[in-house]
């Protein structure tokens, strides 16, 4: 029996022409769209096919071969952008309550005292903003640091989206009425822009987690609901990875369905109210001495 959707059938695309995109995927980006995901797949390459008036999979894999921009659009039709502000509450609570709190004891007397983090497909920008309202609300005056969020995707939309900063009230539902009026600005058509005290700690970047290049270390690292789309080897390689650019004791965050166990790692999970997180035992750096 086929696997493919009916709008694959209808459309004459290949199980052979779909096998070939979903490698090309997997050699360019490192996403990797499993069996158990081809009836997905070959859904939206078909509705991508009729999208732009193509007849055959052999005509997707020319065009999006010699042009990246079409290997963009075709990313942006397979990738879900699920997100929210502070969605999974308990992560936010663990970094307010213990995370923060922590990096502040801790470098309270540095000069200057700074805090990094990375937000590693951070989408339409909705984590990396709760990130920095935490941050800005859990340190005793922000304002003496030095705070740098890099957020960077894989998708140039998402980050247009991001970087833009404007939301519809929905939007910002599970954000208090004074988080509202502190950090985002109403605007004429009904939605909300974010405030400059926010934005301004946040710096965008398109990249590609498979060509991840070494960016310095952080103190914490977001990488969420992310790892999932990669194989098994291409994920322990990113939490090694992770975990080369974290700062010693510093905190890694993953998705409820993502582990580091493949990735033998000197890293600690903790468990907090409903959340797990891993520490970088300071061990590592000792050990290296």
């Amino acid at each position: 029996m086929s696997s493919l959707s009916n709008d694959a059938k209808s459309t004459g695309i290949s199980e052979h022409e779909l096998a070939e995109i979903r490698l090309f995927i997997e050699g360019r980006s490192g996403i990797l769209f499993d069996e158990s995901r081809t009836r997905f797949l070959s859904d939206r390459v078909s509705k991508h096919l009729k999208h732009r008036g193509l007849a055959r999979g052999t005509d997707l894999l020319r065009l999006i071969g010699g042009s990246n921009a079409e290997y963009e659009a075709l990313l942006e039709s397979l990738l879900t952008q699920e997100t929210s502000f502070f969605r999974y509450p308990a992560i936010y609570e663990a970094l307010q309550k213990r995370v923060l709190p922590e990096l502040h004891g801790k470098k309270f007397w540095h000069n200057p005292r700074s805090l990094r983090i990375w937000s590693a497909g951070c989408s339409t920008g909705e984590e990396p903003y709760s990130i920095a309202i935490s941050v800005l609300e859990t340190l005793e005056f922000p304002e003496a640091w030095n705070i740098e969020i890099l957020a960077t995707d894989i998708s140039r939309h998402a980050l247009d989206v991001a970087q833009r900063g404007q939301y519809s009230r929905r939007a910002l539902a599970s954000l208090t009425p004074e988080q509202l009026d502190a950090y985002f600005a109403a605007t004429a058509g009904g939605q909300y822009r974010v405030k400059p005290r926010l934005r301004n700690r946040i710096t965008f970047a398109q990249m590609n987690l498979a060509q991840m290049v070494y960016m310095g270390r952080f103190d914490c690292i977001f990488c969420r609901n992310v790892l999932i789309y990669f194989s098994d080897e291409l994920r322990a390689t990113l939490i090694r990875r992770f975990h080369e650019c974290l700062e010693p004791d510093g905190y890694l965050f993953l998705g409820h369905a993502e582990s580091v166990a493949k990735a033998n790692v000197d890293l600690e999970p903790i468990v907090i109210s409903d959340s797990l997180i891993y520490r970088k035992s300071v061990r590592t750096l000792q050990e290296s001495l």
